[in-house]
């Protein structure tokens, strides 16, 4: 995609954990936004009149062309999808979304004249892989569930639209983000252990728990919000990039020494370990294909967390 900074961007999950911090750092860097998503806001998260938030549902073709129409759309950062809790539990629901709906966002881009198609893939396209496998791009994709079935699935979509229509399509697999604001609420340790430690001031003598539900032995592949919307740019501008599909850089964090750094930076912290271990995702990662081309560099997660400690939250008004 031509890097003009005058393009505007649609993003679709623009109201999800990556999808806000996509926003803010296009609207940093100069670009017009289109944020869409199927909800509504509950708040108002941009106040820049180059960041246009859109209700809009993608398995809806007629709701997608008028936005399409609208606007003059250079490129698409496609995050929005049923995730895999939800994916399994309303298995229809999901392949509507995660595949109806990123198969309508390819055929607007083919029919619109998109240039740059970025898609937020998952490193669970290659499912559970021994303890000890550094999992590169060559390794075999073996998604386990349904939502990295259907990654995996419009990843092969985009390629054969790139193929037959010339659409510059290109993925990012991606791990577990972590930061403040998930929201999530089947695995809340990714914000609390960020913002925990943010609200130490304000829990001074307020003990806080976080229920972490993994062994401590075992490793999981992390990676900042911010690093991720940095990621995401640098694929939108990228010239040409070499591959189809890239892995995420990714921190491998052993869950034993998360414990002990998040409970040394606070005293009134305590994490909570479980039982379980990280299945459908690998535990190493080989991500050197994205580093090399685009010289790109993550902040580790231990310095993500210091900074955290010692720039608490602003008090609540």
């Amino acid at each position: 995609m031509d890097a003009d900074r005058n393009k505007t961007v649609l993003v679709t999950g623009g109201r999800g954990f990556i999808g806000r911090a996509l926003g803010k750092l296009l609207q940093r860097t100069g670009y017009g936004v289109i944020s869409v998503d199927a909800s509504p806001p509950v708040s108002k998260e941009h106040d820049s009149k180059s960041v246009r938030e859109t209700l809009c549902d993608i398995t809806n073709v007629d709701q997608l062309q008028r936005v399409f129409e609208a606007e003059s759309i250079g490129g698409i950062v496609h995050l929005a999808a049923i995730l895999p809790t939800a994916a399994q539990r309303e298995p229809l629901r999901a392949t509507h979304v995660n595949v109806e709906g990123s198969l309508n966002l390819l055929e607007m881009a083919r029919w619109f004249g998109v240039h740059r198609f970025v898609f937020g893939s998952s490193l669970s396209v290659y499912g559970t892989c021994p303890a000890d496998q550094t999992v590169s791009e060559a390794d075999r994709a073996a998604p386990e569930d349904m939502y990295g079935a259907a990654k995996l699935y419009v990843e092969q979509l985009g390629e054969s639209y790139r193929d037959c229509h010339g659409l510059e399509f290109v993925s990012l697999r991606i791990g577990r983000v972590v930061g403040p604001g998930a929201q999530s609420a089947t695995s809340a340790w990714r914000s609390q252990i960020f913002e925990f430690l943010g609200a130490g001031h304000l829990r001074a003598n307020l003990p806080a728990e976080i229920a972490l539900p993994y062994v401590g032995s075992e490793r999981l592949l992390l990676v900042h919000v911010d690093d991720v919307a940095r990621m995401l740019v640098t694929l939108l501008q990228a010239s040409h990039p070499a591959f189809a599909a890239y892995n995420a850089p990714c921190e491998s964090v052993v869950v034993a020494e998360l414990k002990r750094e998040v409970e040394g930076l606070n005293s009134n912290i305590r994490v909570k370990l479980g039982e379980g271990y990280a299945v459908g995702n690998p535990r190493l990662l080989d991500a050197s294909r994205f580093q090399t081309e685009f010289d790109f560099k993550t902040v580790p997660i231990f310095e993500q967390l210091k900074t955290a400690e010692s720039t608490p939250s602003p008090e609540p008004k």
